[in-house]
């Protein structure tokens, strides 16, 4: 699931059918359901990236500070044994698997923020549905 299939479904979802409130109400709690699932799932994703963060940022220090197996650097050689930790520090913010990584998660915590956001408003759901009750019975 990406963010642009989430803001889909939201688009879809949130709005409300002022003729048939009754039903919209009725909606609440599997609409928290369906947005809760995603949530949680995209929850998990996360957790399992950072753990495969963890692995990568570990393999790559090895990379950069001389300590990988030599088949490693046959494959992917690297003529320097970087010694500093500033300079490991510079190569591993720049190294594209790192960053392939941290961007995953970054994207993961849009999307969970954006669900987050979501899920709140259909919590408010109900106060919304009673705003425009009100609202009718009074221009009505």
């Amino acid at each position: 699931m990406n963010l642009e299939t989430i803001q889909s479904m939201w688009e879809k979802d949130s709005q409300i059918d002022i003729v048939k409130l009754h039903e919209e109400a009725a909606k609440i709690p599997s609409l928290h359901a369906k947005y809760w699932d995603v949530y949680n799932s995209l929850k998990l994703l996360k957790e399992k990236a950072q753990t495969q963060e963890c692995n990568i940022k570990l393999e790559r220090h090895n990379y950069y500070t001389g300590k990988s197996d030599p088949e490693v650097y046959q494959a992917e050689p690297f003529p320097y044994k970087v010694r500093e930790k500033e300079s490991v520090k510079r190569y591993m913010d720049a190294d594209e698997r790192v960053q392939t990584i941290v961007l995953k998660i970054k994207y993961y915590d849009v999307m969970l923020s954006y669900l987050e956001d979501i899920v709140r408003q259909i919590n408010n759901r109900s106060y919304q549905l009673k705003n425009i009750i009100d609202w009718q019975q009074l221009s009505g």
